[in-house]
């Protein structure tokens, strides 16, 4: 006999209101310090592993409809990162070895940092010229392998969220929709219409 089916509206109803407890708690300066950042940068380059990676990726793509000159680490068309640029990290634990590389390249070139993630105590944090934190990590540094593939093997990921949620889902989940908050306040400030991002939607597919 199969166990009963859990309510699925229910799990969606508390990963709501979990979403609503962290983002109250998130810093209302550095999140404008964040926008700062982005404004000014000449270029913004985006970097993250895995989930993370797919969160970034999408900001990338948001930040290009408003008309942001945005690129992801990794692409083959991806030009030289140069002082006057903004790497934007998302890593729940912020010890990601390939993303901390890429940070560590673009504080070597004299770029700006700035990440987003669940533990501002971390090696991409204290190099970071701006740290948004969303929520606090569950584990301690020292039970978290550094390598991405490792710890999605062994299951060994910080997360702000509870069992019902494993494996980093709210953090990825919180960060996307900390970075579709950031889009609506660009396009505020940018004075952007719905009609400007629609301009730039790909339309050769």
């Amino acid at each position: 006999m199969q166990p009963e089916c859990p309510s699925i509206a229910e799990l969606m109803l508390l990963m709501t209101s979990r979403l609503e407890e962290t983002a109250r708690m998130v810093d209302q300066a550095n999140s404008g310090r964040f926008l700062e950042e982005i404004l000014s940068a000449k270029r913004i380059y985006l970097a993250g592993a895995g989930r993370s990676g797919l969160v970034a990726r999408a900001f990338a793509q948001r930040l290009m409809h408003l008309g942001f000159e945005s690129y992801v680490i990794g692409e083959t068309i991806t030009p030289a990162f140069g002082p006057e640029d903004v790497l934007v990290a998302f890593s729940g634990s912020g010890e990601t070895r390939s993303v901390v590389d890429a940070c560590e390249t673009a504080r070597e070139i004299g770029g700006k940092i700035c990440l987003v993630t669940s533990t501002a105590d971390s090696r991409i944090g204290r190099m970071a010229d701006c740290v948004v934190e969303i929520g606090n990590n569950r584990l301690k540094d020292a039970d978290i392998p550094q390598d991405f593939e490792i710890r999605q093997l062994t299951g060994q990921y910080r997360s702000v969220s509870g069992s019902f949620a494993p494996l980093g889902t709210l953090f990825e989940t919180v960060a996307l929709v900390f970075s579709d908050a950031i889009v609506s306040a660009l396009m505020e400030v940018r004075h952007c219409t719905a009609e400007d991002l629609r301009s730039r939607l790909a339309n050769v597919q």
